[in-house]
């Protein structure tokens, strides 16, 4: 026996920032394979830069991504960063309407995120066998911008709430406020090889569900 893991999202997803094999997707995998004891397939479909909005037509039309889905016993998702450096990009060329932007970019991703979620359902509806989804929560690559601190927060406030026996939140964000300097690569954006595994711990810690 065997699983199958589709890993979809931005650059977190591609592992940027970190050497080959050691973004959490390739972590997290092998730590899947440990608690499960089992061989698990994986099958990254990350793209960097992706917004929510983007991500969201994929899983809505795109025929590959929509079939790795349906097949897949383990999904993580990881989205919305892009989404809050663009409009943090676009606030600082417009700082009066700093609140404005980031406000309605917020709006946006969530009702791109909600979207892309019930798509999930929807193409693991028909499906009899367990399955898991789990999602990175967000960590703020903009430590020193208030209002961007609680973009995040109220993003990954949002994601949670859908937290059930299928679907699994990481919360990440604790394990990263404070320590940009340890657990981001050299872009302070991106995680180094020690941010995203700290990310796959987290997504471990969560369980399989009942996949074993």
């Amino acid at each position: 026996m065997s699983y199958q893991y589709t890993a979809i999202g931005d650059s977190l997803t591609t592992g940027f920032g970190a050497l080959p094999g050691n973004g959490f997707v390739p972590v997290y995998r092998r730590m899947a394979e440990v608690r499960l004891r089992e061989f698990v397939a994986y099958n990254n479909l990350g793209v960097n830069g992706l917004t929510s909005s983007e991500l969201n037509q994929r899983v809505s039309r795109n025929p590959s991504f929509r079939q790795a889905l349906k097949e897949a016993d383990m999904i993580t998702i990881s989205i919305g960063g892009n989404d809050l450096i663009k409009a943090s990009k676009a606030a600082q060329a417009q700082p009066s309407n700093t609140s404005r932007i980031l406000r309605g970019a917020l709006q946006e991703c969530k009702q791109n995120f909600s979207s892309i979620i019930s798509e999930v359902y929807r193409l693991k509806s028909g499906y009899g066998k367990p399955h898991i989804i789990r999602v990175v929560g967000l960590y703020n690559p903009y430590p020193r911008i208030g209002e961007a601190t609680d973009w995040v927060q109220q993003f990954n406030r949002y994601a949670a709430q859908y937290s059930n026996q299928v679907y699994g939140f990481a919360n990440i964000y604790p394990d990263f406020a404070g320590r940009e300097r340890e657990l981001l690569f050299l872009d302070h954006l991106h995680p180094n090889g020690r941010g995203y595994r700290t990310i796959a711990e987290h997504l471990n810690a969560l369980g399989y569900g009942r996949l074993g």
